[in-house]
């Protein structure tokens, strides 16, 4: 049976580093599963890979979709796994590779997500409500999806609301939807961090982007035509750097924003990750390539 590697984990884990090298030992490809990486434009404050980095290693779901237009988990399963059939075919080994869990999922836990069609009316009505109305709204007719959602990010509470009340019924806990693919055998590897490591990445990280011109970039975003709130939907820097460009917070209040929500974000993936217990964790590439080379051999 085909195999899959998933290479997963929190915001500047080392996700990126890792699968190329992984990918350049074992003949692989790299599939992304970055809610915001699919977004053409948003380059520097996703941290997306460039050309030079992937040292030849092709790499799919990379600037698939606009910004301007909302990109569904649905769309994402589907282009995700036509992708990794493909790969297959070259008899290369594809490597799902991201932080998104919900991205993850829906390639290794076979959910069947609802094509729930936009409902503009619908979500007129819901942006006229807060953050903390909607997330109430979710978390009583929905509570479980209420628990691994970010609470900040209407675009997300929108999206979970909508198809909730268009099909009358929540979405299924994921202990009852996940299912062994019955297309390919999958090995997870989640990258383990110590909490003091994982902030110092994270700032290191940061200071990076913002030295690659990331304000301008953003900045570049909205003159295309994206407006301030859908740029604040995005979360983490584009919120900020966005709030900092409309001089409602100071530069230092928006490295210092980004920083912390970074940190509680990265706390949010450890607790989707935490929910799945065919994840082995890992601490670098040695123990990498000692669990993968006895899956390959199974």
């Amino acid at each position: 049976m085909n195999k899959l590697i998933v290479i997963l984990g929190q915001t500047s884990s080392g996700k990126t580093a890792l699968s190329i090298k992984l990918a350049k030992k074992f003949n692989g490809e790299v599939v992304s599963a970055d809610s915001r990486q699919v977004y053409k434009g948003m380059d520097i404050g996703s941290g997306k890979i460039i050309k030079k980095e992937m040292q030849s290693i092709p790499h799919y779901l990379l600037d698939v979709a606009s910004p301007k237009k909302c990109f569904t988990v649905a769309q994402y399963q589907k282009i995700a796994l036509k992708t990794i059939n493909k790969i297959h075919k070259k008899n290369k080994l594809p490597l799902l590779v991201g932080g998104t869990g919900f991205y993850i999922q829906s390639v290794v836990g076979g959910i069947v997500i609802p094509e729930v069609k936009p409902d503009w009316k619908l979500r007129n009505k819901l942006e006229k409500k807060s953050n903390e109305e909607l997330f109430l709204m979710l978390k009583k007719i929905d509570p479980e999806r209420a628990k691994s959602i970010d609470k900040d990010n209407p675009r997300r509470l929108i999206r979970a609301l909508e198809i909730v009340l268009k099909t009358g019924k929540p979405v299924p806990p994921l202990s009852s939807r996940r299912q062994k693919s019955g297309s390919f055998d999958i090995l997870q590897l989640g990258i383990k961090k110590t909490p003091e490591g994982l902030k110092k990445s994270i700032k290191k990280r940061l200071l990076k982007h913002l030295k690659q011109g990331m304000i301008k970039e953003i900045s570049g975003l909205y003159k295309s035509g994206i407006s301030w709130k859908r740029l604040e939907e995005f979360g983490l820097e584009y919120r900020f750097v966005a709030q900092y460009l409309q001089n409602k917070i100071t530069h230092e209040e928006m490295i210092n924003k980004i920083q912390k929500e970074s940190e509680n974000f990265a706390k949010r993936q450890m607790t989707w990750f935490k929910r799945d217990k065919n994840i082995v964790w890992i601490k670098n590439y040695k123990e990498a390539i000692t669990y993968i080379d006895k899956f390959l051999l199974i």
